[in-house]
């Protein structure tokens, strides 16, 4: 049977994120669904082995203006409550957060993360991340830590950087998912948040993205062996 790891994007961006690439690498079928266009998550089989939902422009606390919003939490549940092994990247991340009842939203001064920011163990979350790695964000909402679960990882400019809830459930503020050139697509975006208080200039961030990439790739891929193991 074939294994699926069922990928909810919230954009039209090209299949060449380091996700899929693992997937293809490891033995797994990538299954996109996008939510927000009108594709039904309902309930995962026995053929799922993983599940990443993805980040996009929209504000997790917005279900009556966003309904498709409601079926991707219901997908999370059903992904925790069958011990279903789930990433939530940035957007992901905060429905996972807001799930589970933590508050998420924007810092009042609305300092931006865009470009590479270090991002760093806390005393829990050594096992998860030995060494400090400037990683990729782009991001000015933020999620607390919800009851019960473990912070993993924090920056400088936003605490809040990753948690485990038991064992294969983990949501990420940061997007070490983005390659080069997925990156290079952000800077070239309407949406890039140069100028924006916190945010990297465009030479800041082609300098620290030659110089940590790869470590970020070489981390983001051992990362997903633990997490999705190989099909079999």
């Amino acid at each position: 049977m074939s294994r699926k790891i069922v990928l909810v994007r919230h954009g039209d961006d090209p299949p060449d994120d380091r996700v899929v690439t693992y997937a293809v690498q490891n033995g797994f079928e990538p299954v996109f669904r996008r939510p927000f266009k009108g594709d039904k998550l309902g309930k995962p089989g026995p053929d799922v082995a993983g599940s990443v939902v993805y980040g996009g422009p929209f504000n997790v606390f917005e279900e009556d203006k966003h309904p498709f919003l409601h079926d991707e939490a219901d997908w999370i549940r059903a992904c925790m409550a069958q011990n279903i092994p789930l990433l939530g990247i940035c957007q992901g991340a905060q429905q996972i957060a807001h799930v589970l009842g933590a508050k998420v939203g924007p810092y009042d001064t609305e300092v931006h993360e865009f470009g590479y920011y270090p991002i760093s163990p806390t005393p829990e979350g050594r096992d998860f991340l030995p060494d400090t790695i400037p990683m990729t964000e782009a991001h000015f909402h933020t999620f607390a830590i919800p009851e019960g679960a473990v912070h993993l990882a924090t920056s400088p400019l936003y605490p809040n950087q990753a948690f485990r809830v038991s064992q294969c459930t983990y949501a990420f503020q940061f997007h070490p998912e983005v390659t080069i050139e997925g990156f290079r697509r952000w800077q070239s975006n309407a949406w890039a948040a140069f100028g924006k208080p916190g945010a990297q200039t465009r030479e800041e961030q082609d300098a620290l993205m030659l110089a940590n990439d790869a470590k970020q790739a070489e981390w983001f891929y051992g990362f997903l062996a633990k997490l999705f193991g190989k099909a079999a």
